[in-house]
């Protein structure tokens, strides 16, 4: 019989601190956030906040820096436009993937649990480590690619129509939500795109203004690059700007076996 161990400090231990609202306060919630701090040697816990929501604002995001500024300044996550553009906010948060800043404590129903994005390595509570997301990124090239050359002070145009095939495509904001919503880029994240990067991938391809389709797709036409995503949805159900990334995927195959006939 097989026997699995689990990584050193990857067990989950018993709750840690509890931070108490004021006594007074008549409207409160618990938040369970996932602690982890690699240099204290330990395992990952859990601390509960207790907050006054008459008190705080009404995003996940306003409850975080709440704890923070007020429970406990030790608390790390990362944040910055808190408009839903930067996607610097991601995490789970019951259970699901999105944007802190967009996520309405309303919207989450008894206890919030709020955990790192899934699979990802842990830098320090809530903060996890995109290095190897941005690889790939970087991987695709996500830049115009031409060998016509145009002259100096001109611009590359393209009609309103071809302008449009690249809405839905263009807003994604590298959150990483979908892709580590997917079960096939937890398995196979070494190889495998995921949802994220290959949508960017799509949107380069769908650029009128583009001139390196084949090769594009010669780097794309990979059994693990691209044929890793078998369409469970994860990805479109979890994308915080209600983007497709199963759909830019579909397409990128269909290009693929469009070419080979």
């Amino acid at each position: 019989m097989a026997e699995f161990t689990l990584p050193a400090n990857s067990k989950i231990k018993p709750d840690g601190k509890t931070h108490k609202a004021d006594p007074e306060a008549t409207n409160v919630k618990k938040f369970k956030v996932y602690r982890y701090d690699p240099d204290a040697g330990e395992n990952p816990h859990y601390d509960t906040f207790e907050l006054d929501l008459d008190e705080t604002g009404p995003m996940v995001l306003d409850a975080l820096i709440k704890m923070k500024s007020e429970q406990d300044p030790s608390l790390t996550f990362r944040r910055s436009c808190r408009e839903g553009i930067c996607g610097s906010c991601s995490m789970n948060i019951n259970g699901k993937n999105g944007l802190a800043c967009t996520t309405a404590i309303e919207d989450c129903k008894g206890d919030v649990r709020i955990t790192p994005l899934p699979h990802m390595d842990v830098i320090k509570d809530l903060v996890p480590d995109f290095t190897h997301f941005y690889a790939q990124y970087a991987s695709i090239q996500p830049w115009l690619k031409t060998v016509t050359p145009q002259p100096s002070g001109k611009e590359r145009l393209q009609s309103p129509e071809d302008r449009a095939k690249l809405d839905g495509l263009y807003e994604c904001i590298l959150c990483a939500c979908c892709s580590t919503s997917c079960p096939s880029y937890w398995w196979n994240s070494d190889k495998f795109l995921g949802p994220a990067i290959l949508l960017q991938a799509y949107r380069w391809l769908a650029d009128s203004r583009d001139e390196m389709t084949g090769e594009r797709l010669d780097e794309l036409e990979d059994p693990f690059r691209l044929y890793r995503c078998h369409t469970i949805m994860n990805c479109s159900n979890v994308c915080p700007k209600g983007l497709s990334p199963a759909r830019a995927i579909a397409e990128v195959k269909k290009m693929v076996a469009e070419r080979a006939i």
